[in-house]
């Protein structure tokens, strides 16, 4: 019996052991992340620390990247890591051009850099991000992005394999591997919080909270 004891106690005591260096290692990533962020300057294209600063269209014309104060809860575990090893426009046009395409000139970082990169970007997140969006593809949410929004004039999407819709927005073909739906439904309906200068339509009060949960959920369902 106390042979068993002490085997239960020893098995414990490695368990607990590898989840702390696994705590500490992935804390040691989040760190070495937020430095090579900062070393790289990437704030001046990314606004890493919320809230959205954004007070006039001006503002919002001026950025040059996308905001990453939430990243953690927008970003799909391990799309990011992916990416920044081998960066390739999500935006079909440069960032608020309507001319200019977007040639893919964002930085490559070596693998050990994506990495912990990412771990940082990843550990930004919101606590506006609350309700829980099942990805699906769904016939009330289609019906809103095709129909009743054409959310397709903007966002580029696959149909049948071969890319289809608008370029002034991001792509929208492989956000099942990019974003969270539960981001997606926040972004929808607290635009205060996520675009207080809104570049796209605001949907509170044209659409329902069940309609803007159907929507989210086809959003995050389409590859």
């Amino acid at each position: 019996m106390k042979g068993m004891k002490f085997l239960k106690v020893s098995v414990l005591s490695v368990f607990l052991a590898s989840a702390l260096g696994l705590a500490a290692s992935a804390q040691a990533g989040v760190a070495e992340g937020k430095k090579a962020f900062e070393t790289k300057k990437c704030a001046g294209c990314h606004q890493a620390q919320g809230p959205a600063k954004e007070k006039t269209i001006q503002d919002q014309l001026a950025k040059k990247g996308p905001e990453l104060w939430y990243a953690g809860s927008k970003f799909q575990p391990g799309f990011l890591e992916g990416w920044l090893k081998d960066p390739k426009p999500i935006r079909p046009m440069e960032y608020y051009s309507l001319t200019k395409k977007n040639t893919g000139s964002h930085q490559k970082l070596s693998a050990q850099e994506a990495a912990d990169v990412a771990a940082y970007l990843m550990s930004l997140k919101s606590a506006d991000v609350k309700v829980a969006i099942q990805p699906r593809d769904n016939p009330k949410g289609r019906a809103i992005f095709i129909k009743k929004q054409s959310c397709y004039g903007c966002h580029e999407v696959k149909v049948r394999g071969n890319a289809a819709g608008g370029v002034t927005g991001p792509s929208l073909a492989s956000a099942a591997t990019r974003l969270q739906a539960d981001w997606i439904y926040a972004y929808l309906s607290n635009p205060k919080v996520f675009k207080p200068v809104k570049d796209m339509p605001n949907y509170d009060g044209i659409l329902t909270d069940a309609e803007l949960k159907d929507l989210a959920a086809y959003v995050g369902s389409l590859n």
